[in-house]
């Protein structure tokens, strides 16, 4: 878990409002459904525009949703004015990203002051059921969010 918890009482805000402004995930139609001190979902539904030549959510898709994920669970725990930046992922594709809608699971594995690492999983929703599609390992860097 987390290293810490934000002092910041503003930290779902602050993920809610910066995830407003990423036009990738508008694009996509990617939802921000939980927000934890250190925990992200975010959801998207199945879209045959989003698929690759045999009908699977692209990979590409998936390694934005999860990285998305990952980077709001590493903003949730940065202090009040900071922005995270991906420097770094690893994504093992695990099964055939096939659903109904998906979901992004992201936590801080550990949260420092200028890196945190964080984990994430897609899972392939379809009717009651769930399944591991990927997994994620990301580094995140702190950066003073530029004021221009």
């Amino acid at each position: 878990m987390a290293a810490f918890v934000p002092k910041d009482t503003d930290y779902e805000a602050r993920v809610r409002a910066s995830f407003a402004r990423q036009r990738v995930m508008e694009t996509i139609g990617a939802e921000l459904s939980r927000v934890e001190p250190g925990e992200v979902d975010i959801e998207i539904r199945f879209r045959e525009d989003l698929t690759q030549q045999h009908g699977y959510l692209h990979a590409g898709i998936v390694a934005a949703v999860v990285d998305s994920a990952c980077g709001y669970a590493a903003l949730s725990l940065a202090p009040p004015g900071a922005e995270v930046l991906s420097i770094e992922f690893k994504l093992n594709l695990l099964s055939p990203a096939a659903g109904e809608s998906f979901v992004a699971r992201a936590r801080v594995k550990r949260a420092g002051r200028n890196v945190t690492v964080c984990a994430g999983d897609l899972f392939a929703l379809k009717g009651d059921s769930e399944k591991l599609v990927a997994t994620m390992l990301a580094t995140m860097m702190t950066v003073v969010a530029n004021s221009s």
